[in-house]
C-alpha cells in the first residue's frame, strides 16, 4: 500500500469533509459518557432501615424498634438489625414505653419484613427495588463490574470483527445494540438478568468507542487526527459525563433513567449517511473503486479538484506482514521486555482502579450525589488539558510518577479526613481524580512510545485488558471502603524502572526497544519533539 497521506494530500487538513466528520465522530463520545457510568445513580443505596409491618404500634414504639449503631463515628439508625417485633409487641401491649424499658436488653433480628427506604434522593434504584443490602450488598458491585467484565471481551473481539467486516458496520452496530441493551436493562425483573444485559452493555460500548477512535484515526487529515486522539475524545466523554447528573436528577427512577438514556440515542441515526466507511481499511481489502468514490466526495465537499488517479498499484505494506509474525508470547520473550510488560500492566491496573473506584463513589460522598457527580466530571476538562500540555515538553516516566503520587497522596489524606469535614473530603477526591485523569492521559502515549512497531499493538492490548482487570475491581475496592492509596504510590515507584523514551526516536524492532536501558545512561539531555500517538506509529 502506497503512503496513503501523500496521495489525499489534495483534499488540505481543514476541509468542511474532514471537520463535519470531526465534530459527528466526537459526538458519539458523548454518548458514551452518558452510558459509562449510570450505574452511580442506577445502582445507588438510599436511606433504609428494617421495615416495622405491625399497623397496631404507636409511633413511639415504631421509632424504638430501630437500634443505633455507630458508623465512622456517627451514631445512626441500624440498616440491617430491628429488635425483636415479637418482644416489643408484647411491651407495648402490657402499657410500656420505649422510655421504661433498657432496650439493649431486647434480642435483636434481622429484617425479616423487608427494608423502607428513603425517597427523599432517588424514588427508586435496582437497590430499593431488589432489596441489594446487608446481606445481598455484594450485589451492587457486582452489577458495576460486569459493566467491566463486557469492556474486556468488547476490546478482545471489537478490533476482529472491525476488521472482518469493517468500521462503519461495528460502528453503528455497536450503537444500535447498545441502545437496545440499555432499553432492555429497563425492563429487567431480576438482578440476575440486570447483570446480564450490563455485560452486553458493556461489550457493545467499549466496541463502540474503539471503532470510533479507530475511524476517526483512519480518516481525519493529520492535524485533526492528533487533535481527535488527544483531546477530541477525551472532552466530549466529559461533556456527557457532565449531562448526565442533569438528567439523574430530572429523572430519579432508574427504570426511566435508562429509557430516556436509551431513547437519546435515537439523534444519532441520521450518522449512516453522514459517516463514511474508512477508506483505508477499504484498500486493505482490496475495495479501491469504494475508496475512490469516497475520496472524490470529500473533494466535493472541500471544494477542491481531485486526481484521475486516486489510488494507483496498491500493495499490502511490508510492516503489517511483519506485524503477523507476531504473538502475544512475544512481549515476554526476554527479560527486559518482560520487566517492562509487567510494569507497564501495574501501571494500567492502577490507575483503573483509581480512576473508576473514585467516579463510582461519588454518589457516597458527603452532600449532593448529583453536584458530587457534576465536579468529578468536571475535574477531568483540565486534566486533559493540562496533561497534554506537559506532554508537549516534559519527559513522561517523572511526569506520569508526579500524577500517580498526586492521586495515590490525596487518597491517602482523604483516610485521615472526618465525616464531618465533606467539603474538605469532597476537594481531595477531586484532587486525587485530577491526579489520576492526567495519568491516564499519559500512560496510552508513554506505552505506544515504549513497544516497538512490531509489538506496539499487542502491547497496549494486554495493557488494556490488565487495565479492564483494574476496572472490574474497581466497584469492590469501593465496596470495601478501600481507594487503594499504597497501591498507586507504589505504582508511582515503580514506574522510574520503565525506559525514558522523550525525545527519542520510536523503536521500530525488538533489539531496539531492547537497547533502553543502554540508551538511558546518555540520556542527560533529552530532546524537545515529542512523539504523538498518531495513526503513523502505532
Amino acid at each position: 500500500m502506497g503512503n496513503y497521506d501523500e496521495d489525499t494530500a489534495f483534499l488540505g487538513q481543514k476541509g468542511p469533509f474532514f471537520v463535519i466528520l470531526f465534530f459527528l465522530l466526537n459526538a458519539v463520545y458523548i454518548s458514551t459518557g452518558l452510558h459509562s457510568l449510570y450505574t452511580v445513580f442506577v445502582g445507588a443505596s438510599p436511606s433504609h432501615h428494617c421495615r416495622i409491618a405491625d399497623g397496631n404500634l404507636s409511633e413511639e414504639w415504631l421509632k424504638a424498634s430501630i437500634p443505633n449503631e455507630m458508623v465512622n463515628g456517627k451514631l445512626q439508625p441500624s440498616q440491617c438489625w430491628r429488635y425483636s417485633l415479637e418482644t416489643v409487641r408484647k411491651l407495648s401491649a402490657l402499657g410500656y414505653s420505649p422510655l421504661e424499658v433498657n432496650l439493649t436488653d431486647i434480642t435483636l433480628e434481622t429484617c425479616v419484613d423487608g427494608w423502607s427506604y428513603s425517597t427523599e434522593i432517588y424514588h427508586s434504584t435496582i437497590v430499593s427495588e431488589w432489596d441489594l443490602v446487608c446481606d445481598s450488598e455484594w450485589r451492587v458491585p457486582f452489577a458495576s463490574s460486569t459493566l467491566y467484565m463486557g469492556y474486556l471481551l468488547g476490546s478482545l473481539v471489537s478490533g476482529q470483527l472491525s476488521d472482518r467486516f469493517g468500521r462503519r458496520k461495528v460502528f453503528f452496530m455497536s450503537l444500535v445494540a447498545e441502545a437496545l441493551a440499555i432499553l432492555a436493562q429497563s425492563f429487567s425483573n431480576s438482578w440476575l438478568l440486570f447483570c446480564v444485559l450490563y455485560f452486553f452493555v458493556g461489550t457493545v460500548q467499549i466496541s463502540l468507542y474503539i471503532t470510533a477512535f479507530v475511524l476517526g484515526s483512519e480518516v481525519l487529515s493529520k492535524s485533526l487526527r492528533v487533535f481527535f486522539t488527544t483531546l477530541g475524545a477525551s472532552l466530549h466523554y466529559c461533556i456527557g459525563y457532565m449531562v448526565l447528573p442533569l438528567i439523574a436528577f430530572a429523572v430519579r427512577d432508574w427504570r426511566s433513567l435508562l429509557r430516556v438514556l436509551s431513547g437519546l440515542t435515537v439523534v444519532y441515526i441520521p450518522l449512516w449517511w453522514l459517516i463514511p466507511e474508512s477508506p483505508r481499511w477499504l484498500l486493505s481489502q482490496g475495495r479501491l473503486l469504494e475508496a475512490e468514490a469516497i475520496m472524490r466526495e470529500a473533494a466535493k465537499k472541500n471544494k477542491v479538484s481531485a486526481p484521475a488517479v486516486i489510488f494507483s498499484e496498491y500493495e499490502v505494506k511490508e510492516a503489517a506482514s511483519q506485524n503477523s509474525k507476531y504473538s502475544v508470547l512475544d512481549v515476554l520473550r526476554t527479560r527486559d521486555i518482560r520487566k517492562t510488560t509487567f510494569l507497564c500492566l501495574l501501571l494500567w491496573m492502577a490507575i483503573n482502579i483509581g480512576y473508576f473506584g473514585l467516579s463510582l463513589n461519588t454518589t457516597k460522598l458527603s452532600g449532593d450525589p448529583f453536584l458530587n457527580c457534576f465536579l468529578s466530571a468536571v475535574t477531568e476538562v483540565p486534566a486533559y488539558m493540562v496533561s497534554t500540555l506537559l506532554l508537549k515538553s516534559c519527559p513522561r516516566r517523572p511526569v506520569l510518577s508526579a500524577f500517580l503520587v498526586i492521586g495515590g497522596g490525596f487518597l491517602l489524606l482523604l483516610q485521615l479526613i472526618p465525616e464531618s469535614l465533606h467539603t474538605l473530603a469532597l476537594a481531595l477526591e477531586m484532587a486525587g481524580k485530577f491526579g489520576f485523569t492526567m495519568s491516564f492521559t499519559v500512560v496510552y502515549i508513554y506505552t505506544a512510545e515504549l513497544y516497538p512497531t512490531v509489538l506496539r499493538n499487542l502491547g497496549i492490548g494486554m495493557c488494556s485488558s490488565a487495565a479492564r482487570i483494574g476496572s472490574i475491581t474497581a466497584p469492590y475496592i469501593i465496596f470495601l471502603g478501600k481507594s487503594c492509596p499504597v497501591l498507586t504510590i507504589a505504582s508511582s515507584v515503580t514506574n522510574m524502572l520503565i525506559c525514558l523514551t522523550f525525545g527519542k526516536v520510536l523503536p521500530e524492532t525488538l533489539e531496539q526497544m531492547q537497547k533502553c536501558k543502554r540508551r538511558d545512561k546518555h540520556a542527560s539531555e533529552e530532546g524537545k519533539g515529542t512523539v504523538m500517538m498518531t495513526e503513523e506509529n502505532i
